[in-house]
């Protein structure tokens, strides 16, 4: 299938942030295009000013005759009235990824980001790059980089830089002329079974590049031997050991890296982060490895990561009420929370506390021990109700386990089940020279807004 071979194309779930950027895509290259969402957002409304028809509510009635491709996120469960009747239908019906995947052939370089954590801020750093670069490049990223405005960019047909998640192994349908493996972790348990289940789409996933791509490779991960079997493109690593490293890193008052980047010991530039982290100082080490990859210069490379001031929900500054800082984050796995509490910490603050809206059922459950691990460190944790998204209530796991867990571990944690009482709690009980993070996959941003207001 060639997408030029569709004119009329609709979307179920057309609202989320990568559907919502593949659809003014394609009405870009001159589509028709329509589609469908539980509820109204500021991403519909956009759509809809863009000439994009939206129903609202997802049902059978939605599909129109004329439509000859439909594309379903995989959010959308079989028994949808309206995916039922789309494959009912005379249209072509695929999934998101399919549609990617399709999308990627029409670009000369498609390089995918990809790795259990670290895709937004490392896509978008790339991003940054290719554009100080001047390469024109088409960006699919799952945040919001403020400098091109929204979570897309519609560029030339040479590079399209994309975020590429392994759920459900949707990468495997994806193209990439080259791409970056950040870290392979346990996560996802309600697709993946174990780790080496995951090891394994990755491995499938870099045996897609070519042998004339280039896989950029994170030499940290734990049992790389197994990404890489029978992996035909090039391979550049990246780290505390390989092809590039940081060296002299060191950290200011607000806990943003500096670094030299060196190829083979050899010094190629001095770094200057304004992102906090030692996790961003290698995010930003693998994009600049790949920049190499496409004859990128150095200059280019250091003022496009100098270019970049963040995406919303990754350590983002929301404000600041009564003298508390207070901080946003997408965090919703065990070692991303780690992370973020390690940048936190090499800040100026007097106690750290988090409000933690945990993401999914099955996440909850099977990383339990893990997650009280990481938010132990903090020196005050609120844990929100469990933030279901595409999952229903199994009964095997609440917040309270949760709670109940990080106090056994010796952290200090306390159960509010809405934003309600969270606000109240955490109105009453945090001080001037305190920060706040609040920290999830979910919508615990809102709880962070209401303290503001």
């Amino acid at each position: 299938m060639d997408i030029s071979d569709f004119k009329t194309i609709h979307f179920i779930g057309i609202g989320g942030i990568s559907m919502s950027s593949l659809a003014e895509l394609l009405i870009n290259e001159g589509k028709t295009v329509s589609g469908s969402d539980m509820k109204s957002s500021e991403l519909t409304d956009r759509l809809e000013k863009k000439g994009i028809t939206v129903y609202i509510g997802q049902k059978a009635e939605n599909i129109k005759p004329e439509y000859d491709l439909i594309v379903y996120t995989a959010a959308i469960s079989a028994d949808n009235p309206e995916l039922v009747a789309a494959k009912a239908s005379n249209a072509v019906v695929i999934d998101r990824a399919e549609l990617v995947g399709m999308l990627m052939l029409t670009y000369k370089y498609p390089v995918s980001v990809a790795g259990t954590h670290g895709k937004t801020t490392t896509s978008s750093i790339l991003s940054e790059i290719f554009i100080a670069a001047g390469k024109d490049p088409t960006i699919s990223l799952g945040g919001i980089l403020p400098s091109i405005g929204g979570n897309f960019r519609i560029g030339k047909n040479d590079y399209f830089l994309l975020e590429t998640c392994e759920y459900q192994d949707s990468f495997l349908k994806f193209n990439p002329h080259s791409a970056v493996i950040l870290n392979v972790d346990k996560d996802h348990t309600d697709y993946f079974e174990n780790l080496e289940r995951i090891y394994e789409s990755f491995n499938k996933f870099a045996k897609r590049i070519p042998s004339d791509g280039t896989l950029v490779i994170n030499s940290d991960i734990k049992n790389i031997d197994a990404v890489l079997d029978g992996v035909n493109a090039n391979i550049v690593t990246y780290g505390t050991k390989g092809d590039w490293t940081a060296e002299n890193i060191k950290f200011d008052n607000n806990g943003c890296g500096s670094y030299t980047a060196c190829l083979k010991g050899d010094k190629i530039a001095d770094i200057k982060l304004s992102i906090p982290g030692l996790h961003n100082v290698y995010n930003s080490l693998a994009a600049f490895a790949v920049s190499k990859v496409y004859g990128i210069e150095t200059a280019d490379i250091v003022r496009g990561i100098e270019n970049y001031k963040g995406v919303d929900r990754r350590f983002q500054h929301k404000g600041n009420f009564c003298g508390i800082e207070v901080v946003d984050d997408y965090a919703h796995h065990p070692t991303e929370i780690s992370a973020t509490i390690n940048s936190a910490r090499s800040g100026k603050f007097n106690a750290l506390w988090i409000a933690f809206q945990p993401h999914t059922y099955t996440r909850t459950h099977d990383l339990l021990d893990e997650f009280a691990q990481a938010l132990k460190t903090a020196d005050n944790v609120v844990v929100l109700d469990i933030y279901a998204a595409r999952e229903k209530d199994t009964g095997l796991v609440s917040s309270k386990d949760l709670v109940q867990k990080i106090n056994e571990f010796g952290g200090k944690a306390y159960y509010k089940p809405d934003f309600e009482s969270a606000e109240k709690f955490l109105k009453e009980n945090c001080r001037e020279g305190d920060i706040l993070i609040t920290m999830g996959a979910g919508d615990v941003y809102k709880l962070g807004d209401m303290i503001l207001k």
